[in-house]
C-alpha cells in the first residue's frame, strides 16, 4: 500500500474508560480502521489531561485516575478518512476529533526522496 505525499492526520481524543459495544473504544477504533484497510492506527496514552468537563485525569501515584486520556492517530488519504468518519461517529458518544493535512515522508520500508 502506498500513501500519497499529501495525506490527512485524524486525531481522536477520549477517555480510557470509554466503550463501544461493551469493548474499549480504543480497541474498537483500531480494529475497525484495520478492517477498513486504513494505512495504520496508533493509540497514545496520556499521563495528564482534561477535556470538556475540565476535570483533571492524571497518572500520579497519589491520585491514580482510572480514566486517563487516550489519543488514536490515523494517517491516510482524504477519501479513506472521509469514509471512516461516519463509522467513528457511530462508535463515539463524546470526545474530540480533529483533522489536519500532513506530508508523508516515509511509510513502511520504502524510502522516498525528500526534495531539498
Amino acid at each position: 500500500m502506498q500513501l500519497p505525499r499529501e495525506a490527512i492526520l485524524l486525531r481522536i481524543f477520549f477517555g480510557e474508560n470509554d466503550q463501544a459495544n461493551h469493548h474499549p473504544l480504543h480497541e474498537a477504533i483500531v480494529l475497525k480502521a484495520r478492517e477498513m484497510h486504513m494505512a495504520g492506527a496508533t493509540v497514545l496514552r496520556g499521563g495528564l489531561g482534561f477535556g470538556h468537563s475540565a476535570r483533571l485525569h492524571t497518572a500520579k501515584m497519589l491520585r491514580l485516575s482510572e480514566d486517563l486520556p487516550l489519543v488514536v492517530e490515523i494517517v491516510d488519504t482524504q477519501e479513506k478518512i472521509d469514509a471512516f468518519l461516519p463509522v467513528l461517529d457511530s462508535m463515539m458518544s463524546s470526545g474530540l476529533i480533529t483533522m489536519e493535512r500532513v506530508q508523508v515522508l516515509q511509510y513502511g520500508t520504502e524510502m522516498r526522496p525528500v526534495p531539498g
